[in-house]
């Protein structure tokens, strides 16, 4: 019923935040509770007693609300620059590098988020559907973002640096969704692992053609 993500962020420079937080770099926990709201306090007081956070926005929303939460900050017509891994653990010379690139947000809207891989997703084999890496522990994602043309070189220099000192870390392949066209074929075929022949037999038979292109292709031979 709990899940929350890790993000390092840029305070934005409008309400609901402080004027004295506004472009701040910093970091912070986006939560999503789904269990009865009657017992939310008692499953968010551990979350809480660990260190009072600058900021405590946690309460119930509906959830239209919250998957529209970020739409005002990331509007149509951004630059998106991605690169993502899969991690088994965090060490402390992984840390170390987060930390580095998080306290250098090249922009505003630039982000680095952190999802936790466990529950119901972490309980199916990684043969059982086309996602290859259910037993790893995190997917983290490097996302520099701009509205303005002249920062494309920012926010792609240090979106590709961020992830290069930190694959060495990983665990091989990434979420799907997050990878960019400019991977390669190679980084596709890392990231279904030992699912990929599977799938280009399933291709085969039902896309001959590769009609359905237009995306982090699995060609049919």
């Amino acid at each position: 019923d709990l899940n929350g993500f890790f993000a390092f962020l840029t305070v934005p420079p409008a309400p609901p935040f402080p004027e004295h937080l506004h472009m701040k770099k910093m970091c912070g926990v986006v939560w999503a509770y789904s269990g009865p709201q009657e017992k939310a306090e008692e499953i968010f007081k551990p979350i809480r007693a660990f260190k009072k956070p600058a900021l405590d926005f946690v309460g119930p929303i509906p959830h239209p609300a919250l998957q529209s939460m970020f739409d005002a900050l990331y509007p149509p017509g951004l630059q998106w620059y991605w690169r993502a891994d899969f991690v088994n653990e965090l060490s402390d010379d992984a840390i170390a590098q987060h930390v580095r690139f998080g306290e250098a947000l090249p922009t505003m809207h630039s982000t680095m988020h952190m999802y936790p891989i466990d529950g119901a997703a972490s309980r199916i084999g990684k043969n059982d559907t086309a996602w290859n890496y259910r037993d790893a522990k995190w997917a983290q994602v490097m996302v520099g973002v701009d509205p303005d043309p002249a920062n494309k070189e920012k926010i792609v220099s240090w979106t590709k640096s961020y992830y290069d000192a930190l694959h060495p870390y990983s665990a091989g392949g990434a979420y799907v969704n997050f990878l960019m066209g400019d991977e390669g074929e190679e980084r596709v075929k890392k990231t279904y692992g030992d699912n990929y022949d599977r799938l280009v037999t399933i291709k085969k038979k039902y896309d001959p053609d590769n009609f359905f292109r237009v995306n982090q292709n699995i060609k049919p031979s």
